[in-house]
């Protein structure tokens, strides 16, 4: 499976990259995660619930920093195990940087290569590419949650020229963060729209 994808982030380049290296913050925004531990130099373990279709599995597995390049870039290598369900393992690539058009905020792109082995490779290609895309909204809608719980709502510029489909989502947010502080309105009402990801089919191992 190979997942790519593009999402204009309302932080800094800097507060995002904090972010994404902190381990109590991915443990609050990947779906499913309830264990992302430091247990090594730029090494993790993690556990997770994972549902694809009618396969429901605990996944454990470890998570691997490298090629590290504050505040723009790392790659990473993870691989899990769920038991009866299968196995997981891959790599994948994140960088940051400023907006072009000179806004507010910054712009991440990511790509994913992984293989599924067990029952999960037996579900189907378009099953497996659905779930990984699912899981990939949901954690920005909740990275997003938690930026603007953490530094505000974003200005609306940042809303501006983004690539993907969060742009509306981001103007929603900034007016839902202003609702909030006059006492109206959900904090769910914060979260934009899930970013635009293409996905290739690719051999599963």
């Amino acid at each position: 499976m190979e997942m790519l994808g593009n999402r204009r982030l309302g932080v800094t380049q800097q507060q995002a990259w904090e972010a994404l290296n902190d381990p109590e913050t991915l443990k609050k925004c990947i779906p499913g995660c309830d264990k992302f531990e430091l247990v090594g130099d730029n090494q993790y373990v993690v556990g997770l619930a994972l549902k694809i279709g009618p396969v429901s599995a605990k996944f454990s597995g470890k998570v691997a920093l490298a090629e590290i390049m504050p505040p723009d870039s790392y790659r990473l290598s993870f691989e899990g195990q769920g038991g009866v369900a299968g196995f997981a393992k891959g790599s994948s690539s994140v960088s940051l940087r400023p907006v072009e058009d000179g806004g507010a905020g910054c712009e991440l792109d990511y790509t994913v290569n992984a293989q599924v082995g067990g029952r999960i490779a037996q579900l189907g290609q378009r099953l497996i590419d659905g779930a990984a895309k699912s899981t990939a909204d949901d954690f920005f809608k909740r990275f997003d949650a938690e930026m603007q719980a953490r530094y505000g709502a974003p200005p609306a510029d940042a809303a501006g020229g983004a690539s993907d489909a969060s742009t509306g989502g981001e103007k929603t947010g900034a007016v839902a963060g202003f609702m909030r502080k006059m006492g109206i309105g959900k904090k769910d009402d914060s979260a934009d729209a899930p970013a635009d990801t293409v996905q290739k089919p690719a051999e599963r191992g």
